[in-house]
């Protein structure tokens, strides 16, 4: 990636996998196909990202190496965040909840990151923590030295994720028919198929969601443990009028999913990649063979080991 070129284990993020899912998708259905993301540096595609808002506003100018980078975060981006500033020179201090995996806060300590700790008194994932937790980032990037990185509304984010569509196209340059994923900011979706559209491809969008929290589809949340969407009724880097459908996949039929896509495919991932492939794998039902549907490993699934998924 040009952003980085030269400065070492950076070169490391995007250049990820792609693999046919062979055991979950029933006979007589689509092919579904899995970029897997957790093979980037922190497990994650925010390592896409992280590399791309750090490395642009370093070359502005906007942050310098001493400085303090601040984010409010569940803990996969903060630990991107946390990894890229380590290699940069520069600080990092999240804002993180126990609603979270508490392995995602020890992954942002380990890379030297500061994590503060906002409680969710049970409730899980809901508009009110991530309120609190964002105030609270905003305060502390108001000090002197200190630098927001704004990962729910900087022009980067989806710049950083193009790659995994350029990726994908080369990998898959003869179709795709769909392309679905989850939302939290909008911004790995937009990107993607930024990067898709760049690769000569023009697949149906569908974007996806827990049934728990229908965000996009009810503007509702009663809380949710799938963790890294569904936090926003209108996403920062969402264009609805890309989209050809949203659906949404209960949280634990999400997690089943993932535990067999450990056991039968040999990927180990996380709560939204349960639900991405459980999603595609009923969109190759209802498109039949001949077809090819596309979905997203988000991260890796040891940062959830100790939780619910794989307790």
């Amino acid at each position: 990636m040009d952003a980085h070129d030269d400065n070492g284990v950076l070169d490391a993020i995007g250049g990820t996998p792609i693999v046919r899912l062979e055991s979950l998708v029933p006979d007589g259905a689509a092919e579904v196909w899995v970029k897997i993301e957790g093979a980037n540096p922190t497990g994650s595609y925010k390592d896409r990202m992280a590399v791309s808002v750090l490395s642009a506003a370093v070359a502005r100018g906007d942050v310098s190496p001493g400085d303090t980078v601040v984010e409010y975060t569940g803990g996969s981006t903060g630990t991107s965040l946390a990894f890229v500033a380590a290699v940069l020179g520069l600080r990092f201090t999240a804002v993180f909840s126990d609603a979270f995996s508490a392995s995602k806060q020890q992954a942002m300590e380990a890379f030297g990151g500061e994590v503060l700790v906002e409680a969710s008194h049970g409730d899980g994932i809901t508009p009110e923590l991530v309120g609190r937790m964002r105030e609270r980032a905003y305060a502390l990037a108001e000090q002197p030295g200190h630098y927001y990185a704004d990962q729910f509304g900087s022009p980067d984010v989806i710049a950083g994720y193009a790659s995994m569509g350029e990726e994908i196209g080369a990998a898959l340059g003869d179709g795709i028919d769909v392309f679905c994923t989850g939302v939290g900011t909008g911004g790995a979706l937009m990107g993607t198929l930024r990067g898709l559209h760049g690769a000569g491809l023009e697949p149906q969008v569908v974007a996806l969601e827990p049934a728990e929290a229908p965000l996009l589809t009810e503007g509702v949340s009663h809380g949710h443990a799938v963790e890294g969407v569904a936090v926003f009724p209108d996403p920062p880097f969402l264009d609805r009028g890309v989209l050809d459908g949203i659906r949404t996949i209960g949280q634990e039929r999400a997690f089943e999913t993932c535990r067999r896509l450990a056991r039968t495919e040999g990927i180990f991932a996380g709560g939204s990649t349960g639900m991405n492939v459980s999603a595609a794998i009923d969109l190759a039902v209802e498109l039949g063979a001949g077809h090819r549907v596309v979905t997203i490993a988000c991260d890796h699934g040891l940062k959830y080991l100790g939780g619910r998924i794989y307790s």
